[in-house]
């Protein structure tokens, strides 16, 4: 403490003296808190919060810009510098031979007062005896040979940029301790900032992932009009859409806020149905609607804030807690520094002059004022005299608490980076020609020493390595801390986790879930959605023009599932395989087919052993009165070969019933174009005998003998051997197959087991000769339907070739058009009926005549008409 109290009010002189020098201009002076040294570094400090708006008449000199609202926070940063420069100053081997002085001055957190006090820095030690003429020569060069090497500042990102961007050119570094701007890493730009607090950059990354990781994806975000908050909000925003969120709204706080602008804010949070807010802001920027929050009793807001006012001691205040308990939100490392806290809590006021910051702090601190300070203050009176006994130990205070400071530990890293590149541009390495101390070089200039700065890697006594990336940062690291209420219902910040932006991918957020206390005390993560997520078996469907948070939900499709809550899509089950009633899983598709115990299947067994038991009495029926006029003028042999066509016409209905296999696939269109070939070359042959024989007045004629029975089987067999052949082929070069088919009955998950057909024109060829041939035998039969016969054989066959086309002709459409086990349901009814028409048109009148009219039963009753 004998370093500061005892400060100095003359003028740091440079090194070498008989060097250029500037003069300064205007008489007007900031307070600032300086101390002599070789070599001198500026700090600057948000010592106070609110500045006044400017008033320039320019009729005047512009003024000094009054500030309000000191800030305990600063205070403690400012005296940390202290601290730093005094520890340094005392290790030997650091800067031996040098001793480090400073200059330290208020910035009230404004980019005008920044200025300010940039100039009054820079310009505080050029000689005021100095010519006009050396003034004029050397005005390009004043801040080149400026013997202040570098600047420590500033703590908001606004004030830094201006203040970077007038030091950039000079190369006068300018080493920010809380700036976090992601704008402020351009080095085009800002060619001399440094900084030992990672870039918003980062800390978005982590905040993104941070909320991400409670499955916070509906948000609202706050931020103020300043560049920190901007390129914050900004930047979160953009990334955490990449990432699958949405923001709800966003809040932009003004400078000067409105007390309705400040309702229609709140009213905004209690309506929105996001329950999690980021804010990116300073707390002071926060004041009035966190009032009217606190006013309105609002809970159940689960804060996650930058590092900007994790340490707001102020809204630890009882009037706040049950709006901020539970926050959630990033901090610069803590750390507990030797030494600090004694040397913070000797500090005495003092009417010495460069006091004037101390005793500012002293009065606002313990609520008093000073005896030796300026009493014509409004309101001094009232104000209790200090006794400068009052001991800062037995005050609670953020300037008091030193268990585990950051942003001042910020201030220590970025002291000590300057001295270490002072180390090493002075050379105080070398133990020769100096014996051991530093080289002390006449002036730094053109970015000599700026270029030391950034090479500088050490290690400092907590283990911490303290470097400068290329652009000027450090390695990321952050705290995530946590607002809990302890016992005595006081705010404390508890550390819940950990995030490493130099980590690899996956280990860089470490998270105590455990331990986290959420807003208004909840054990439970909070909640924050638009849409609650999708249950299984259903999907998620954005409403036109509102965020992809909102969203209706819709079941899925059959033949789809979703397994997952939340799911965006569904999932299409693989083939043969179907989605199940909740649409949660895929389950084997149901084989289907025309089996023999469906009720339709039932159906058509029975129609076809009926078929057949008709079919074979009818032939019993014959063969008993097979010597009678009736059967004999019918031809007997043709008679029996188109029963037992008949008879395989409906046999073949059976193979097309029941699960298809290898055997039945080939021999199901076989054996029904061959056994309907067959019976239609027999109709054809009777049709031709019934014309030849009623045709040919002339009995035994030469033309009956042409076409006798040899003739009739030759037919017969020429008639069908093309079936047979067309068949042989088809089934030898491109047979039906065993085929399960998951598309027709896609609506109901059932796979149709089915003879898939290679060779489509196979079937239909099959058909086209089918159609052929009945084709000859209408036309035959119709060319003979009015021959003068008691018994006219034509007329019957011509019945049967009618109900035969009607059959076929509607079985075309009804086919294509069945689905699954109907087509083959629509075919063996096809076959069934027009094998029925047959047997029916053709044999049953026979049957009656024999059965039940035996009279007729005559070689004359077949010639003549009977009358009873």
């Amino acid at each position: 403490m004998e370093t500061w109290h005892g400060l100095s009010t003359r003028e740091v002189q440079s090194v070498d003296s008989s060097l250029p020098q500037c003069v300064k201009v205007g008489s007007n002076e900031l307070l600032a808190l300086h101390s002599d040294g070789d070599v001198v570094i500026g700090g600057f400090f948000p010592l106070h919060y609110a500045a006044s708006k400017p008033q320039h008449s320019y009729n005047s000199k512009p003024q000094i810009i009054s500030c309000s609202g000191f800030d305990l926070r600063a205070f403690h940063w400012m005296m940390t510098m202290v601290f730093t420069v005094e520890e340094i100053n005392r290790n030997s081997s650091l800067l031996p031979g040098v001793k480090l002085g400073y200059r330290i001055m208020d910035s009230c957190d404004h980019v005008h007062t920044g200025l300010q006090a940039l100039l009054s820095l820079v310009t505080n030690y050029m000689k005021e005896n100095a010519t006009e003429e050396m003034t004029t020569r050397q005005s390009s060069t004043c801040l080149y040979y400026s013997p202040v090497p570098a600047v420590i500042g500033l703590a908001s990102s606004s004030p830094s940029r201006a203040v970077a961007h007038t030091l950039g050119p000079f190369n006068i570094p300018l080493v920010s301790y809380f700036a976090t701007c992601s704008c402020l890493t351009d080095k085009h730009l800002y060619p001399s900032f440094l900084r030992t607090v990672p870039s918003d950059l980062f800390q978005v990354q982590g905040l993104v992932k941070l909320v991400t990781y409670f499955g916070w994806f509906w948000v609202g975000t706050i931020g103020a009009t300043d560049d920190y908050s901007l390129y914050g909000i900004q930047t979160f925003s953009n990334r955490f859409v990449q990432q699958g969120g949405c923001v709800a709204f966003h809040l932009t706080i003004p400078t000067s806020p409105k007390v309705a602008e400040i309702q229609e804010m709140a009213d905004k949070l209690q309506s929105s149905t996001a329950r999690v807010v980021v804010i990116f802001a300073k707390e002071v920027d926060l004041l009035d609607l966190f009032l009217e929050l606190a006013q309105r009793n609002v809970t159940g807001i689960q804060w996650v804030v930058s590092e900007a006012w994790m340490n707001a001691i102020w809204l630890t205040s009882p009037y706040f807690q049950t709006l901020i308990e539970g926050t959630l939100g990033f901090s610069f490392p803590g750390v507990s520094i030797p030494g600090l806290k004694e040397f913070l809590m000797n500090v005495r006021p003092s009417p010495k002059p460069g006091m004037e910051i101390v005793n500012m702090f002293w009065e606002d601190h313990f609520g008093c004022k000073l005896e030796f300070e300026d009493k014509n203050d409004e309101g001094a009176m009232e104000t209790p005299i200090c006794t400068g006994s009052e001991d800062p130990r037995y005050t609670d205070s953020s300037y008091s608490d030193v268990s585990q400071v950051r942003i001042s530990y910020n201030v220590y890293k970025a002291v000590y980076a300057v001295a270490h590149a002072l180390h090493t541009f002075l050379n105080c390495d070398s133990a020769e020609p100096n014996k051991g101390l530093c080289e002390k070089h006449s002036s730094f200039t053109t970015g000599q020493f700026l270029h030391h700065l950034k090479m500088v890697n050490f290690t400092n006594q907590f283990n911490e390595e303290v470097y400068f990336d290329s652009n000027g940062e450090p390695v990321p690291l952050y705290d995530i801390i946590n607002w809990q209420k302890d016992i005595k219902d006081e705010i404390r910040f508890i550390k819940v986790g950990s995030w490493d932006g130099s980590a690899p991918q996956g280990e860089q957020l470490q998270i105590m879930k455990n331990t986290i206390v959420w807003t208004t005390g909840q054990s439970q993560v909070p909640v924050s959605q638009c849409s609650a997520p999708c249950p299984p078996g259903s999907r998620q469907a954005t409403r036109r023009g509102e965020p992809k948070c909102c969203f209706d939900c819709l079941p899925c499709a059959d033949g789809e599932i979703s397994n997952q809550t939340g799911s965006t899509e569904c999932t299409k089950c693989p083939e043969y395989y179907w989605s199940d009633k909740e649409k949660v899983k895929c389950v084997a598709g149901e084989e289907e087919f025309l089996s023999f115990s469906d009720t339709m299947g039932i159906i058509l067994v029975v129609l076809t052993l009926l078929g057949f038991i008709l079919t074979t009495i009818i032939t019993i029926v014959f063969h008993s009165f097979r010597y009678t006029p009736i059967v004999k003028a019918n031809n007997s042999e043709i008679s029996f070969l188109l029963l037992l066509s008949l008879k395989l016409c409906f046999l073949c209905s059976l193979v097309f019933i029941g699960q298809p296999s290898w055997w039945t696939c080939r021999l199901r269109q076989a054996a029904f174009g061959i056994s309907f070939v067959l019976c239609l070359s027999c109709l054809l042959v009777k049709t031709i005998v019934v014309l030849l024989a009623f045709r040919t007045n002339v009995p035994g004629t030469r033309g009956r003998k042409l076409f006798g029975s040899s003739q009739q089987r030759i037919l017969i067999l020429c008639a069908t051997a093309p079936q047979i052949c067309l068949c042989t082929g088809w089934m030898l070069g491109a047979p039906p197959v065993p085929f399960r088919n998951p598309h027709y009955q896609a609506s109901t998950g059932k796979i149709v087991v089915e003879c898939k057909e290679p060779w489509p024109p196979g079937f239909y060829l099959l058909l086209g000769y089918i159609g052929l041939l009945a084709f000859v035998c209408l036309l035959l039969a119709f060319l003979g339907r009015k021959l003068p016969d008691t018994f006219n054989e034509a007329k019957f066959i011509t019945f049967s070739m009618l109900i035969f086309w009607a059959v076929w002709i509607s079985f075309i459409p009804a086919y294509v058009s069945s689905p699954g086990k109907f087509s083959v349901a629509v075919e063996i009814f096809a076959i069934l009926a027009s094998s029925f028409g047959l047997l029916l048109c053709i044999f049953v009148p026979k049957c009656y005549i024999i059965l039940l009219q035996p009279e007729r039963n005559i070689k004359k009753g077949m010639t003549v008409k009977y009358s009873r």
